[in-house]
């Protein structure tokens, strides 16, 4: 009886750390890429201190690791493990809750643009009729990117369309299936003429279906 109550005496200590949409948030957007407590609170919408109250709790349970470097402090998933989880979560969430189902499905029909699967886009790019661009900011690219992915921040599309050519299809993508980023740049394309198509996964998304993933060395 023992054993099984550290089991789940254990367990709890993960879902208490979780029981906050907070520290979901975080951790999310610590799935693109490491941050700074400074730079968290603001993806996150959250002030500093409160970040850190957050912060220190998921270390607590082990699901982040933090790094000081000179004045500041970087934070990162403690393993893919993680992320992983997260992607799981989501998808337990969508099969079990109506409102996360409509969302997603709102979501899809907000978009005005057709997704492409996985296997469809890995075909297409083979074939060179696809480009696959990466919207998010810089260095979430360059923390991880799908491959054959160029790295064309949302806020950089407009001025840097001439990249794009008009010969091939566009496959814009982001940081999962309720990102909006590939959503308005997919818009933005579409609305200039091009051929353009929306993959919901994220570099998490890619991973967890055992798919290469290009990678930052730690």
């Amino acid at each position: 009886m023992a054993a099984k109550s550290f089991l789940y005496d254990q367990l709890a200590r993960l879902s208490k750390a979780l029981g906050s949409p907070s520290r979901i948030e975080l951790l999310d957007v610590l799935s693109q890429g490491p941050r700074t407590v400074e730079r968290l609170a603001r993806d996150a919408g959250l002030t500093t201190a409160n970040a850190s109250q957050h912060l220190k709790v998921l270390r607590g349970a082990r699901l982040v690791d933090a790094q000081k470097r000179g004045l500041f402090v970087t934070y990162r998933l403690a393993s893919p493990a993680v992320a992983a989880f997260l992607v799981q979560l989501r998808r337990l969430g969508e099969s079990q809750l109506s409102e996360l189902q409509l969302a997603k499905t709102s979501l899809a029909a907000s978009s005005e643009v057709e997704s492409i699967d996985r296997a469809t886009l890995l075909r297409r790019l083979r074939s060179g009729e696809a480009i696959l661009v990466d919207v998010r900011p810089r260095e979430e690219y360059d923390a991880a990117h799908l491959p054959g992915a160029v790295s064309i921040p949302l806020s950089a599309l407009r001025r840097r369309l001439r990249e794009l050519p008009r010969s091939r299809e566009v496959v814009a993508y982001c940081r999962g299936p309720y990102c909006m980023l590939s959503v308005e740049a997919a818009q933005i394309l579409a609305r200039r003429g091009r051929r353009v198509r929306r993959l919901e996964d994220g570099v998490s998304e890619w991973r967890d279906a055992g798919l290469h993933v290009v990678e930052r060395p730690s």
